[in-house]
């Protein structure tokens, strides 16, 4: 937990004065001198969106300010960190396609200089014009900062935006189902395992099936912790698994897939089966 006073508390894209400006002409962009270091979003990892569910990756920077100014004084400086797909100058537009930004975040203050800041960024994929609108949206996103002074009386002094290093990865989630039959099963008979992949299609704000995936058969015998792979399958053209097993002892069945550079990791819940 970041601690020291609090300066600021980002609201829902946070810095909306600042998207007005992500499109201005870089030519007429002024140095703030404000520093923003130390970005880090989702832990590092890749963020995975469905179809529906709201995500807010979490989010953590550091503000150093320039000369005359202070953390004392929020009003007077804004920095908010975002992620964008495409080119900077062009691709942002008014519906804030190709962008991601903020739900809120708040910054507390280390020195007059410095303030940690920490929240989450905002994905809502059922909003039909938004930032995961389409399939092609699930690949590296690029990181940059939109930067903001403002002079005592409340009028804006510079603006500017710079890129970062720091690239994301956005993937569809995935999900697996499966079934394991009969239940319960004699000794030495065969065990059906079915299951289906599928994966969010942001264009259609549905699951699909997802073809030609490997995928995991995995087992837990009873009083064991751990499962392990049993065997592996290509999933169908529709995403569906089959396969055949003797049952040998007591335990629970499920499929994993592991994920690729577009698509979450998916896991199955259990089905146990009672072999006598």
């Amino acid at each position: 937990m970041t601690t020291g006073r609090r300066t600021a508390t980002g609201i829902a894209l946070a810095g909306a004065l600042a998207l007005t400006l992500l499109n201005a002409p870089a030519a007429h962009a002024q140095d703030t001198g404000i520093k923003v270091t130390d970005i880090v979003i989702n832990k590092g990892k890749p963020i995975v969106v469905g179809t529906s569910k709201v995500v807010e990756p979490s989010l953590t920077f550091t503000i150093t300010l320039p000369a005359g100014y202070s953390t004392s004084d929020p009003f007077r400086y804004d920095a908010t960190p975002f992620l964008y797909r495409g080119r900077l100058t062009q691709d942002l537009d008014a519906d804030f396609e190709n962008y991601i930004g903020p739900g809120g975040f708040t910054c507390y203050e280390q020195s007059d200089k410095r303030a940690d800041c920490e929240g989450s960024l905002y994905i809502d994929p059922d909003r039909s014009h938004d930032e995961v609108d389409s399939n092609a949206d699930a690949t590296t996103w690029k990181t940059a900062v939109s930067l903001l002074l403002f002079k005592a009386n409340g009028n804006l002094a510079a603006h500017e935006r710079e890129t970062r290093p720091l690239t994301v990865q956005l993937k569809r989630a995935a999900k697996v189902t499966v079934d394991a039959s009969p239940e319960p099963v004699v000794k030495g008979r065969k065990i059906t395992v079915t299951g289906r992949l599928t994966r969010a299609d942001w264009a259609t704000k549905k699951y699909g099936g997802y073809g030609g995936r490997s995928v995991s058969l995995q087992f837990r015998a009873t009083g064991t912790s751990s499962f392990v792979t049993v065997k592996k399958l290509t999933t169908s053209s529709t995403g569906a698994l089959k396969t055949t097993v003797t049952a040998s002892k007591d335990g629970t069945w499920r499929w994993a897939y592991g994920g690729n550079d577009t698509t979450g990791a998916a896991t199955s819940g259990g089905d146990h089966v009672d072999v006598r």
